[in-house]
């Protein structure tokens, strides 16, 4: 539904984006991410039509955004990260206001209004002016003006920022209902809320392309070692110096932030080869040592982890090639 190819936008000297390749399948949830100035609002503004790249190519179920505009864009539901809105106006005001600008015929526009005003939980407040509703309303507005023309693409930057956590839930599920019709491109800081709705995720950092899987896929890539924790109730030193001795076992460290020892037990945290499964060992010889074991579960990598790992690796290696060209 979405190809970009070798995608670059400059600034004078400055870099947006740098040969950014990627696709997106029809009906995929793709999250975007990247830390503030990695490129992402750049890379949504092109696909759109709103910017003009310096060089590469996008295009949208076919269509070349820049040869083929008025058909490729006709494809495309825009909400940046600040919605479009004319405050003074009201709601349903508003929403015919976009139905016209978007071509929808005379006829099809009070169906099409309702439609994308139920979708997007504001066919309440159609004749609410949009600068006194509330934020979490005003970005279900822009959900609205993004649906109308029943879009096959929905490009969301950042659709919950700013939002109170209650509004955060709701936009999410928002976001979750439409996928179900819409392929869509998300961009947020929220990692947990991108695990939870994207079927894919994109990192970009200084305007590269840095990792491109599944958010499991992600974590599973770059834990080069298996993590297992071990809640034991033990002496600390005897138990940490038995499960080092164990074979596979790479390194045994105490959870310094756990919260819950109060029953006077230990949170172990094991690294291992990511080759060996030392569960039994540790458990028999735990069990020999006289100690219960009260917890015993593998830890997963999580989102943040890998966006942090993999952008730090990037700026190190930058820092090393500007230090290498001085």
């Amino acid at each position: 539904m979405i190809e970009v190819r070798d995608l670059t936008k400059r600034y004078g000297k400055a870099r947006g984006i740098e040969g950014l390749t990627f696709s997106v399948d029809k009906g995929e949830v793709l999250g975007f991410l990247g830390p503030n100035g990695a490129g992402k609002t750049t890379t949504m503004r092109i696909i759109t039509g709103y910017l003009a790249a310096t060089s590469g190519t996008v295009k949208v179920d076919g269509f070349d955004v820049f040869e083929d505009a008025m058909e490729a864009r006709r494809r495309i539901g825009y909400l940046p990260e600040n919605p479009p809105l004319y405050r003074e106006m009201t709601v349903g005001g508003y929403l015919r206001f976009v139905s016209e600008l978007k071509g929808i015929p005379r006829p099809n526009r009070k169906a099409a209004i309702i439609s994308v005003a139920e979708a997007a939980g504001v066919d309440g407040v159609l004749s609410r002016v949009i600068g006194n509703l509330s934020k979490g309303y005003r970005q279900r507005v822009g959900l609205a003006q993004a649906l109308l023309g029943n879009p096959e693409v929905l490009i969301l930057d950042e659709p919950t920022a700013g939002l109170d956590p209650r509004q955060i839930i709701e936009i999410r599920n928002l976001i979750r209902s439409l996928a179900e019709r819409h392929t869509i491109i998300l961009s947020s800081h929220i990692l947990p809320e991108v695990s939870m709705i994207c079927s894919r995720v994109l990192i970009i950092n200084n305007g590269r392309l840095v990792a491109s899987d599944t958010p499991q896929g992600l974590s599973e890539r770059l834990e080069g070692r298996g993590r297992i924790a071990v809640r034991i109730r033990s002496p600390k030193g005897e138990t940490e110096s038995l499960i080092r001795r164990i074979p596979g076992v790479v390194s045994v460290f105490i959870e310094p932030d756990d919260a819950a020892a109060d029953d006077k037990s230990i949170l172990f945290v094991v690294e291992t080869d990511g080759k060996t499964d030392v569960r039994e060992d540790i458990f028999f010889a735990v069990a020999e040592q006289g100690s219960p074991i009260i917890e015993m579960r593998p830890i997963d990598m999580s989102l943040e982890d890998v966006f942090l790992k993999l952008t730090t690796e990037e700026r190190l290696e930058d820092e090393r090639e500007v230090a290498s060209g001085a």
